[in-house]
């Protein structure tokens, strides 16, 4: 096999903020270093970066020695960001990151890194995706940008992944793009990596999966619901967006899922609010309108009654504050 470029060694710096999950930076890394191994020579060098040199600590307590970023001779900058956005924010990371984009780096994100990227203006007008459990507080945080719920993007200088183990086929197609699909392949083969995925395929499991039903009409209600939390719809609208009667509809819950339309629209919005007061830090009444709640007293009744304790102090017990 001729290996292409073999003298060019592209930098592909990480840069890590706390909490990133270890497995995202494994699937990320790992296939890099087997590109090396497999070619025999140097192909791409890995550089742990994090915004002071000092050491970032995994979502599973693993510390990771990085060095600091300086603008570095990067190829590419990877933006790898777990736990939530306020683990993320740094007054200079986004002038940093427009400082890399001018200079001709190409920009990734990682799980919430593309929060990151976006908030540093780097995703306006671009094709993009983020892990599905940020996207409601980037949604809240910068609603003129829509992400894909896909398992990663490529567009250009521009590259986003979903996280888990989705940074796995995002580097089968990167290598593919500089090596040839035959060598990627090999790549994936060292890790057992057989069922490559699509970039546009789904990050989550179907809404067959999830709720464990095969019912069309139960379905297209249940997708409508999540559709629609901040404007939760009226039971004879998801009727009529499931194609059945009010009466069919409640006996679908009854049977399928034993609960009503109702209870189950409730824990869908009080999921979201969790959500969102997991992952950003917008006040208790932003969250309740955002998750379909009249006021921030109409959430709070329900949250207490879902989970035993209002939402502020379930906020408060995970060591998240409100501003």
């Amino acid at each position: 096999m001729t290996v292409r470029d073999p003298r060019t060694v592209q930098q592909f710096g990480f840069l890590l903020l706390p909490n990133l999950a270890l497995m995202s930076f494994a699937a990320a890394t790992e296939p890099l270093r087997a590109a090396n191994l497999l070619a025999g020579v140097p192909l791409y060098r890995i550089r742990c970066l994090s915004t002071d040199g000092a050491p970032v600590t995994a979502s599973n307590g693993m510390a990771i020695p990085c060095e600091p970023l300086r603008g570095q001779d990067l190829h590419t900058l990877f933006v790898c960001a777990g736990g939530a956005p306020r683990d993320w924010r740094g007054s200079d990371l986004p002038p940093q990151l427009r400082l890399l984009a001018r200079s001709g780096v190409r920009l990734g994100g990682i799980s919430g890194g593309a929060f990151l990227l976006a908030e540093a203006g780097l995703l306006a007008g671009r094709d993009f995706t983020i892990h599905w459990e940020h996207a409601p507080a980037l949604a809240e945080a910068l609603p003129d940008i829509i992400p894909r719920p896909a398992r990663f993007v490529l567009d250009g200088d521009r590259i986003t992944c979903g996280g888990g183990i989705a940074p796995l086929d995002m580097m089968h197609a990167l290598i593919a793009e500089r090596m040839g699909a035959g060598f990627a392949r090999r790549v994936t083969d060292w890790y057992l990596h057989t069922a490559i995925s699509e970039p546009g395929d789904p990050q989550r499991a179907s809404a067959a999966e999830r709720y464990g039903t095969h019912r069309p009409a139960l379905l297209a209600a249940l997708e409508a619901m999540e559709a629609t939390i901040e404007a939760p719809l009226t039971r004879a609208e998801v009727a009529q967006k499931a194609g059945v009667s009010v009466r069919q509809l409640d006996r679908l819950f009854a049977r399928e899922l034993r609960t009503t339309w109702r209870a189950c629209y409730q824990r869908l919005r009080l999921a979201r609010a969790a959500q969102l007061l997991r992952q950003s830090p917008l006040s208790l009444a932003e969250i309740a309108f955002a998750s379909g709640f009249s006021s921030a007293s109409h959430l709070s009744r329900a949250f207490r009654g879902a989970h035993g304790m209002p939402p502020g102090a379930w906020r408060a017990q995970r060591g998240i504050g409100a501003s």
